[in-house]
């Protein structure tokens, strides 16, 4: 079991009711989320490709270190636009069973923490950003929790996936040689998102993403 330590103002991240959803018809959040103390598998995406190989965490691992992940996106202000709330929520939410973030401790190296996010449909145009915001929360913030490096990745389902773990894996590359979380997303290869977009067929309209 891991320890984690929060530092300054408490987050209640049990307690964050979010913002009022278009999706949710009734109007209330009641009974529409698990709890920061529960780990439920079956509403939790099942590790992907870049867990497999390493110590995926489970039980109160997974949700100690989760609900400190509340509270670090709650710092940083990583939401998910669709559903206005904080992005860790996405886990509890039981309208997206499959979607969310898995984790697993390095099996060679316990000092990295790999992070694999699974969006809620595959083309889905947030995944670029929140997995960038993600890796920068938790790196940006290391001090508050044991790790010397989270390591982020979009799941192999997401259509730009490939590209997406590129950027993210030069951040990572970046963040162990100088220390900074933020990196020229110019001069490391985001242009290969649109070299990505440029490849899908015409009829997917503009390459331009809103986010």
């Amino acid at each position: 079991m891991f320890g984690y330590t929060v530092i300054g103002a408490a987050i209640h991240c049990t307690d964050m009711a979010g913002f009022p959803s278009p999706f949710n018809r009734g109007g209330t959040n009641e009974g529409l989320f698990d709890g920061y103390d529960e780990f439920v598998a079956g509403h939790l995406p099942r590790p992907g490709s870049h867990l497999t190989a390493h110590d995926v965490l489970a039980g109160i691992d997974h949700l100690a270190f989760h609900r400190l992940t509340c509270e670090l996106f709650e710092e940083r202000k990583v939401y998910d636009m669709t559903f206005n709330y904080n992005l860790a929520r996405l886990n509890l939410d039981t309208r997206h069973p499959n979607a969310g973030y898995r984790y697993a401790r390095d099996a060679a190296d316990p000092s990295v923490l790999h992070a694999e996010f699974t969006p809620t449909t595959p083309f889905c145009p947030q995944t670029h950003t929140l997995t960038i915001g993600s890796f920068r929360a938790w790196n940006g913030l290391a001090d508050r929790h044991e790790f010397d490096l989270v390591r982020v990745y979009a799941a192999d389902m997401h259509h730009q996936s490939e590209a997406i773990n590129e950027q993210l894996d030069t951040l990572a590359e970046t963040y162990l040689e100088t220390g900074s979380v933020e990196g020229d997303l110019d001069s490391i290869g985001a242009n290969t998102l649109e070299r990505s977009m440029d490849a899908e067929t015409p009829s997917r309209g503009t390459s331009e993403s809103p986010f």
